[in-house]
């Protein structure tokens, strides 16, 4: 029976493209840390979640290796879509939210998740469980810490098993065409760890590595308290900003400059746009129909993604303008929040 993360041809074919779509979408990407990557063990990532799909392409384009998610469970109702998913390599996960028999269901995506690190193929989970626009971390979920636990009881002798700590950090969480920084942490040698802790029984040795893993993650990203001084700390942050937020670099191109080439490209973009028109309008519809605008970047990349190749680049001098003139606009306009962060 075929799994889930087996070799496919056209997936191998396609992740060069999806990795590099996914990069061009962003005027400065910086991957720090990537030789933290253990390559003696089985490896899970564990990202901060703030942004929607675009974390989980932020994972994926680390390296060209192919890797295995999990989403929640309710997407996969839909069974053309829960098709397109699985072949993607993301497999369903139910949260407490779901209720506590929706839960019990998991013990087929912990198998599949421990076989998946069995064969070396690279495995992630976002263990917040949900998507949220703030520089803080949710509750850690358990399920990361029973597959760690499982995968190291069935073959931790053979190989040890990491979880590795991925911090994301986007200078804006609601538009594509900025910056992103991707943190990898030291890992946790869940092997060790067990090890170490031997005395502990599971409960406690699950909210050990719930606290150690916290930790890791909080180290990765621009970390502030979640409680009710959260936004006047946030303040005081952007006001006596650590070094931590250099990490996005100056955008170095003058807005005068910025605007002129605009006004070069305008002409191969209106072209471009009017051939494209109807699929813009399109990805207008869609997007206004989204509620939550986190999920807004994720759906233009998706459509880029589709769009751009489909009509045989047609659609690519519009692109590259509609991004250069959305950042511009918003660089005139009164910086927001998170881009307030560049230098």
């Amino acid at each position: 029976m075929k799994q889930i993360h087996d070799e496919n041809r056209t997936y191998r074919f396609l992740l060069p493209i999806v990795n590099w779509m996914f990069r061009r979408s962003y005027r400065h990407i910086k991957y720090v840390g990537k030789e933290n990557i253990p390559t003696d063990g089985a490896v899970i990532f564990a990202p901060n979640h703030t942004n929607a799909l675009q974390d989980a392409l932020a994972v994926l384009s680390i390296n060209s290796e192919r890797k295995v998610f999990v989403a929640r469970a309710d997407i996969f109702r839909n069974k053309r879509y829960a098709k397109i998913l699985r072949w993607l390599k993301i497999m369903p996960i139910r949260r407490m939210r779901d209720g506590a028999n929706e839960v019990l269901q998991n013990d087929e995506t912990e198998d599949r998740a421990i076989a998946t690190l069995r064969e070396g193929v690279p495995f992630c989970i976002l263990p917040e469980g949900t998507h949220r626009t703030k520089h803080s971390l949710l509750p850690l979920g358990k399920g990361i810490f029973r597959i760690s636990i499982r995968a190291n009881e069935e073959f931790g002798k053979e190989k040890p098993i990491y979880i590795v700590p991925v911090g994301l950090e986007y200078s804006d969480w609601f538009h594509l065409w900025d910056s992103l920084v991707i943190n990898i942490g030291k890992p946790i040698n869940v092997t060790e760890f067990i090890a170490e802790h031997a005395d502990l029984e599971r409960p406690k040795l699950i909210l050990a590595m719930r606290e150690e893993l916290t930790q890791r993650m909080r180290e990765q990203i621009l970390w502030v308290p979640d409680d009710e001084n959260y936004e006047k700390n946030w303040e005081e942050l952007r006001k006596n900003p650590p070094k931590k937020l250099n990490w996005f670099p100056k955008h170095r191109m003058p807005k005068w400059l910025l605007l002129f080439m605009l006004i070069i490209m305008s002409p191969l973009a209106l072209i471009s746009g009017v051939l494209t028109l109807p699929l813009w309008l399109a990805w207008l519809i869609i997007r206004w129909k989204i509620k939550d605008p986190a999920f807004h970047n994720s759906v233009q990349f998706v459509w880029q993604l589709v769009v751009i190749p489909l009509t045989g680049f047609v659609a690519l001098p519009f692109w590259m303008f509609l991004q250069e003139y959305m950042y511009l606009a918003r660089k005139l306009n009164k910086e927001e929040e998170t881009t307030s962060l560049l230098k």
